[in-house]
């Protein structure tokens, strides 16, 4: 685990941009089964590729970072080496479970974590590729992004899915993720110790 603090996002810096932040997970790139597992509304994988390509390097400049939350590529770091050289920005992977070690390897990702935590636009964020019941900080108001779930966990007001299947298919700003939280339930911590208790035997 690692914590830090990400780019400030807009203004600029002796003239250079400041680095826009954005979050994705679950892209898949090469899965032709998750077409039909997520009911992607794409015709085939290569034209599933080919627009996630297309609508991450419309939103993602080329300073910019993205925290990419697992499950880049389905099989294989060379499917995934080639993807990587077309996308913009820097990469920074939380591993999920389809993310090979061959894949983890390639030089393109900034860094690869299991679990990050960070700051971003004055929000803590813990970043993992799984969902978590509680997470460091839940209690202070920090945020759990996630995949791998691919929008079946409802999210609450500190956690939200941020894969693909959930946000058309596209990298996502923080500003978007928490516009859309502040319409969830609470996080209530205690929940699922009530639902965990209810189930046991008598």
């Amino acid at each position: 685990m690692t914590a830090g603090s990400a780019p400030a996002a807009g203004g600029s810096e002796e003239g250079a941009p400041v680095p826009r932040v954005f979050f994705t997970a679950d892209s898949h790139f090469g899965h032709k089964g998750i077409l039909r597992l997520s009911a992607r509304p794409f015709p085939d994988v290569e034209a599933m590729d080919e627009a996630m390509v297309e609508a991450w390097n419309a939103a993602v400049g080329a300073s910019d970072l993205v925290y990419h939350l697992g499950d880049f590529c389905f099989r294989g770091s060379k499917p995934a080496a080639k993807v990587l050289a077309r996308l913009n920005g820097e990469i920074v992977l939380l591993r999920g479970n389809h993310d090979s070690e061959n894949t983890v390897k390639l030089p393109r990702w900034r860094s690869v974590h299991d679990l990050l935590e960070i700051t971003v636009e004055r929000t803590r964020l813990v970043l993992c590729h799984y969902p978590l019941l509680e997470w460091p900080g839940a209690f202070k108001g920090a945020v759990h992004l996630h995949g791998h779930t691919h929008g079946a966990v409802p999210p609450n007001r500190q956690r939200m899915d941020v894969g693909v299947d959930v946000w058309g298919y596209r990298p996502v700003r923080l500003e978007d993720i928490l516009k859309r939280l502040s319409a969830e339930p609470p996080y209530d911590p205690r929940s699922h110790y009530a639902d965990a208790a209810a189930g046991e035997p008598r």
